[in-house]
């Protein structure tokens, strides 16, 4: 999700069409996007259709009141803000919703200098946790995912692929004779090798679709969504051969690759295991056969 102001969407739910209108016009005009719901259980609806950042919620509404919301949204959306605004003569205060999960509490009829300020400050503060996010699940090293993003990454792949219907591959990257190479010209040239395959694996695969990931020391990750069989393949064939141009000594690449098929009969983490397992295990497989090559098994 983006914290960008010119990017940002916010879904706005007040039963009051006028005002619904109002803040649409108010919100649109400091430079956010705009969705809207007249109550609970169509900003549900809507959040089931489309990303949003925040959402602006008024308390007493029919079929589904604020709260409610708020608790529906921190539950299934929890990286969604909420913001609840209520009239002055309603019951709920800013303890309550604070206390309930929303980032903010305004009073109506809505300040439009308080507005802007509070929707300013909230994402600046999304902004920030993101950054401290991409941090925490990048690798210091090579700057691709670490391991603990591979572990989060994969297994939200791995369902959403069942879930539509599309084909998944992974591969499992592990640099041969790494260690004579760091033995012979020291740990900074390792290094180099490092932060060098991970650059051929961003640059050889997919923007925006594959992934890259350094799992520790000289093995590297690759998820391959919506792709077949034989483009997954040329991917990681092209990362082999863009790796043997680089000429590091004596090194070269052993990469297995599998596709990872849902077996619904499994708990999903016993196949996730499963899955890494089987990729494991073809890039052993290269590894015993000779190195410097790509083993498939679908």
């Amino acid at each position: 999700m983006t914290t960008d102001t010119a990017e940002a969407v916010i879904l706005i739910v007040d039963d009051d069409d006028l005002v619904l209108k109002t803040l649409n016009v108010l919100i649109t005009s400091l430079g956010y996007s705009c969705l809207l719901a007249s109550d609970g259980l169509e900003a549900i609806e809507v959040l089931k259709e489309n990303q949003c950042e925040l959402v602006l919620s008024d308390v007493l509404m029919p079929n589904m009141g604020g709260l409610e919301l708020l608790a529906y949204v921190r539950e299934k959306y929890p990286k969604i803000d909420v913001i609840v605004a209520t009239g002055f003569s309603e019951q709920a205060t800013y303890a309550d919703v604070i206390k309930a999960g929303a980032i903010d509490f305004i009073k109506k009829p809505i300040d439009q200098a308080e507005l802007e300020a509070k929707l300013a400050r909230a994402m600046r503060e999304r902004k920030m946790v993101r950054e401290l996010e991409q941090l925490s699940l990048s690798d210091s090293l090579t700057s691709v995912f670490n391991r603990r993003a591979f572990d989060q990454k994969f297994a939200y792949e791995v369902e959403r692929a069942y879930r539509q219907d599309y084909s998944l591959f992974l591969a499992i990257v592990d640099i041969d004779n790494f260690k004579e190479y760091n033995d012979k010209f020291g740990h900074a040239e390792g290094d180099t090798i490092l932060i060098s395959l991970g650059e051929i694996l961003e640059e050889c695969t997919r923007n925006n679709v594959d992934m890259a990931f350094r799992l520790g020391g000289d093995e590297f990750a690759v998820i391959l969504p919506q792709t077949s069989a034989n483009q997954a393949t040329e991917i990681v064939q092209r990362i082999l051969l863009r790796y043997i141009e680089s000429n590091y000594g004596k090194t070269t690449l052993s990469i297995g690759i599998v596709s990872c098929d849902r077996d619904p009969e499994l708990e999903l983490e016993e196949d996730i295991r499963r899955m890494k397992d089987r990729a494991d295990k073809a890039m052993y497989e290269a590894k015993n056969g000779g190195k410097n090559c790509v083993i498939c098994r679908l």
